[in-house]
């Protein structure tokens, strides 16, 4: 398994223990159901506004020679 792997792997099994102890009426993360949402609310905004930023953005080195070979073979939208 590579690192990505263990690291999401880690991340859903603390998402279930949390779910599973709030379902039971446990609340192992301090904090009130109000700043969570606050927290969750941002947290969700910066990683769907970072993948949207950076599919088919082509900012990395990677995505620069994908878009070359692209309009190499004119495979991109006209503009």
């Amino acid at each position: 398994m590579d690192k990505g792997t263990i690291v999401r792997t880690i991340v859903l099994a603390v998402a279930l223990i949390n779910q599973i102890l709030v379902s039971t009426g446990l609340n192992p993360i301090p904090g009130t159901e109000e700043q969570w949402g606050e927290i969750l609310t941002a947290a969700f905004t910066f990683v769907t506004g970072a993948v949207a930023w950076f599919k088919n953005n082509y900012i990395t080195a990677t995505g620069k020679e994908q878009k070359e070979v692209l309009k190499e073979r004119n495979l991109t939208k006209a503009k």
